[in-house]
């Protein structure tokens, strides 16, 4: 995610009102819809899928700041990052100070007496599509999908031409401003690899997050996918992500 201070995004994001940026009409998984949609994904052994409840995420910051220790992410630039959405008479107000690394302040009194209900924490970061853009648009193949799902990049051969970045959807690639390869979140696949779960699941105090095997019927996500309502974000994109929500609100783009 790029620096979510930037006056332009503060701009949009703090001023959203009613009719003047239309929300995201949200894909809803029955168990039976989802059985449909995941018949031929993969012939690999595992089939890895994130799941995220919004209904129980504080917007402590755990996660962000477990995942900038995890992977190095520099100052300004993040791999995971949490937004609040407050919804109000007057439209929506979104704000992600620092990404949500410490957290979040009150809502002033102002914002408050607006407030139509309680704000929703809704973590965000890279969706790890069947059908990413980031590959198909990266002129060099350094971008590139897993037979297991994980979306990657290979810093060895990346440009840092920044077609990924445009390319992808969801607002998770940046260029690192160290490296000056495209960079965005793996899910901690080194550590996934060696039997562990990405270093934002572990910290989180509600488990607002769940990583797992869909091919393994004893995982945590197989186990919420026999429940019946999941959604992902901008399903009209079409890239099959393999990050879904649980209680995602309407309003959220």
């Amino acid at each position: 995610m790029v620096n979510q201070v930037s006056d332009s995004r503060r701009e949009f994001l703090q001023h959203v009102l009613a009719g003047t940026a239309s929300a995201t009409v949200l894909l809803v998984y029955t168990p039976g819809a989802f059985g449909r949609a995941t018949q031929g994904r993969s012939d690999a052994n595992h089939e890895y899928a994130y799941v995220i409840d919004v209904g129980k995420c504080i917007g402590c910051g755990n996660c962000v700041r477990a995942c900038k220790r995890e992977n190095a992410v520099p100052s300004g630039v993040f791999r995971t990052w949490v937004e609040r959405y407050i919804f109000t008479e007057e439209g929506i107000y979104i704000d992600s100070p620092d990404g949500a690394m410490n957290g979040f302040e009150e809502v002033n009194e102002e914002l408050r007496a607006k407030a139509l209900d309680s704000s929703r924490f809704v973590p965000k970061m890279c969706n790890h599509c069947q059908n990413p853009p980031c590959v198909q648009v990266c002129p060099v193949g350094a971008t590139f999908r897993t037979e297991d799902g994980f979306v990657l990049n290979d810093g060895d051969h990346c440009l840092g031409c920044g077609y990924c970045v445009q390319g992808c959807p969801y607002g998770v690639r940046f260029i690192n401003p160290e490296t000056h390869k495209s960079d965005k979140c793996t899910w901690c696949y080194h550590r996934v690899q060696v039997g562990k779960l990405p270093a934002c699941v572990t910290v989180c105090p509600n488990k607002v997050r769940w990583f797992g095997d869909l091919k393994d019927p004893e995982s945590e996500v197989a186990k919420v996918f026999k429940e019946d309502r999941w959604m992902v974000l901008k399903p009209d994109m079409h890239t099959t992500p393999y990050c879904f929500y649980v209680g995602l609100p309407r309003g959220v783009v």
